[in-house]
């Protein structure tokens, strides 16, 4: 019989010629990331709770404080130093103020066919390069990196057979949310969510990205697509060279297998308080925003900042809305201001952040008050998730989300 993706990667990963869905293997891991949300957490069990605390490998630990940045409070500047004191003692590659975690691993580490964990959700991202990265918490995170070593349960997957291309004005944000709207937030629960077909060619890496990264959504364990070139020319650029390259058999096993036209897409709004509550965007025009969040590891990219630029250039932010842009990474806020991005949008009235995770994680920059609303390109949308539980939260795309801000209620870039 044979093997999916995921089923390959894993099947390496634990040295066996074969796995099917439903084993149970014993795992090296490739890499382990945290950031500042748990790593906290880890840090005192390390210290508390182990008999024999050592590390296996620290050469395949990345730390990233990534949610909090600049600190919040004095809370949050102590949990700050206890994981930038652990990680300089042992010797940890440590990134403080450089961007989204996610980002940053895309950016500088993460290799076709490696095997990853994440102290964080949507660790899954890492599937646009053919990586099963999955998210755990940090008990989990630790006996890995105590060990180098965890346990998986190989998953099934999901096949979606991409085809033709996006239309103009519609984005792989939109074409991820209407997936989790067809198939539910637990459409996917314990899945891997795999990407195929000729479409995937019309697909940049920033929307392979933004697609993979928001599959947990739907429930996912791991999201992954085939590696081709537009893959191998990312990751070349940066100097690296893949693990393995693999693809699923002609006779692998799907639990379940869907077919979608690229062309057939339209501009998509997720309704508070859940992701897969999704519409039409032109089924949500007129509803009043006090703020839009062009930023988060699902759309914080290059491109996405580019489509926002084109977008209010020559216009003005809504006097009635806080428009917040935040780079993913300082490689794209570095990348925005040569090309005139970032002027672009100081102009035009919005606040430029530094990079960090700030509206989508609902912690420390642009909370929203009761009854206020948000539009954002953030990952989730549930109650409470961008600040007080009375406040409302969408979901949409970079080009919905700056033109609701320039007229200060949900409308699509063809309305302006």
């Amino acid at each position: 019989m044979g093997m999916t993706i995921a089923e390959k990667i894993i099947a390496a990963a634990a040295g066996v010629d074969s796995v099917k869905a439903g084993d149970i293997h014993t795992v090296e891991l490739d890499r382990l990331m945290s950031n500042d949300g748990t790593t906290h957490l880890t840090i005192d069990m390390y210290n508390n709770k182990l008999k024999n605390p050592h590390i296996a490998d620290v050469k395949k630990l990345v730390w990233i404080i990534d949610h909090n940045i600049p600190s919040d409070s004095p809370k949050t500047a102590a949990s700050h130093k206890k994981m930038r004191d652990f990680a300089r003692e042992h010797g940890i590659d440590f990134w403080e103020g450089k961007g989204v975690c996610h980002q940053i691993m895309m950016e500088n580490y993460v290799r076709p066919g490696e095997l990853i964990f994440g102290a964080d959700s949507h660790t899954c991202a890492y599937g646009a390069l053919g990586a099963f990265g999955t998210g755990v918490g940090c008990t989990d995170y630790l006996y890995a990196m105590v060990t180098g070593k965890s346990w998986l349960l190989v998953p099934e997957t999901i096949r979606f057979n991409l085809t033709g291309k996006l239309r103009e004005g519609v984005y792989a944000r939109d074409l991820i949310l209407t997936i989790i709207g067809k198939i539910g937030a637990a459409g996917a629960s314990y899945m891997a969510m795999e990407f195929v077909g000729d479409g995937m060619k019309n697909l940049t890496m920033d929307d392979r990205i933004s697609m993979c990264n928001l599959c947990v959504e739907a429930g996912a364990k791991t999201a992954l697509m085939e590696v081709d070139d537009i893959a191998l020319d990312y990751l070349h650029a940066r100097g690296r060279e893949p693990k393995h390259c693999f693809k699923s058999d002609e006779d692998a096993v799907f639990a379940a297998e869907y077919d979608i036209d690229l062309a057939t897409i339209e501009p998509i709004v997720a309704r508070p308080d859940f992701v897969d509550d999704v519409i039409p965007a032109k089924e949500a025009l007129g509803v009043k925003i006090d703020e839009a969040f062009l930023g988060s590891c699902n759309n914080g990219r290059l491109s996405d900042l580019r489509v926002g630029a084109d977008l209010i250039r020559g216009r003005k932010v809504h006097p009635l809305v806080r428009f917040l842009v935040v780079p993913a990474s300082n490689e794209v806020y570095e990348a925005a201001i040569k090309e005139g991005i970032i002027q672009t949008f100081m102009e035009a009235g919005a606040i430029v952040m530094n990079a960090n995770c700030s509206v989508c994680w609902g912690s420390c920059q642009g909370v929203i008050g009761a009854g206020e609303t948000l539009i954002s390109t953030g990952t989730r949308n549930f109650k409470g998730r961008a600040g007080h539980p009375d406040s409302k939260v969408y979901l949409a795309s970079a080009a919905t989300v700056t033109a609701s801000a320039i007229k200060g209620e949900i409308t699509t870039a063809d309305k302006l």
